[in-house]
Order: C-alpha cells, then structure tokens, then sequence
C-alpha cells in the first residue's frame, strides 16, 4: 500500500544499525491541519539518507508504504518512507532521486540521429 502526506520537517534522528547488515532510520513531521498530527517514519538500508537533504522546519512531502508484522504474539505497524520531496514549488529536487533531463533537449527533432542511441 502506497501513500503521501505533507508536513512540517520536525525532527531527524541518528541511523541504528540494527545488525551488521541492516540500518534504520526515522524523522518526523507535524501535518499542517485542525488539529496537527505529529507523525513518525521509518527509513530503511539504502534509503537512510534521503532525509539528509532537508532541514528542520522544511516543508516536505512524504511517500511511503504502510507496513505490519506479528512476532511472538505482538503486531506492529511501521510508516516506511520510500521517497521525500520539498512541497512547495521550486524546492530542491527531491532527495535520493536522480535529475533526468540535465542535457538541453534539442530545438529540432528533426536534427536528431536516430541511430545515435544514449547508451
């Protein structure tokens, strides 16, 4: 299951590496609306640093994947975020993604050599 909610950046905390193989992270967001709700997420392996790019108080947009387990009889459920952008126009390009369309796109298609392929 696949959502987003926007908020208010309102804290980061430390990577844990949980075993030699595998790291957490979480942060936390004030959602702007009556009655704020202050939500926690969890980032996992190689997506810890994708929150890095943000400051405290930056207004962002969170994609994540609700996530539940049962172990020893308990059950827990995780927001695990995938993907964080800045929520206002013209913010910097959201963190752990890659910029597509650094190159000038041509003024003529035209003038473009189909056999020339990009990789």
């Amino acid at each position: 299951m696949s959502y987003q909610v926007s908020g208010r950046l309102v804290r980061k905390f430390d990577t844990e590496s949980k075993t030699a193989s595998f790291q957490t992270r979480e942060f936390v967001i004030v959602t702007a609306e009556q009655y704020p709700q202050y939500v926690k997420f969890q980032l996992v392996q190689d997506r810890v640093g994708i929150i890095d790019g943000f400051d405290d108080n930056a207004e962002i947009t969170v994609h994540f994947d609700l996530r539940g387990r049962e172990w020893q009889g308990k059950y827990f459920t995780n927001l695990q975020a995938w993907k964080v952008e800045g929520a206002t126009a013209g913010a910097r390009p959201a963190a752990g993604e890659d910029l597509v369309g650094d190159a000038p796109a041509p003024d003529n298609i035209a003038d473009v050599d189909p056999d020339d392929l990009p990789f």
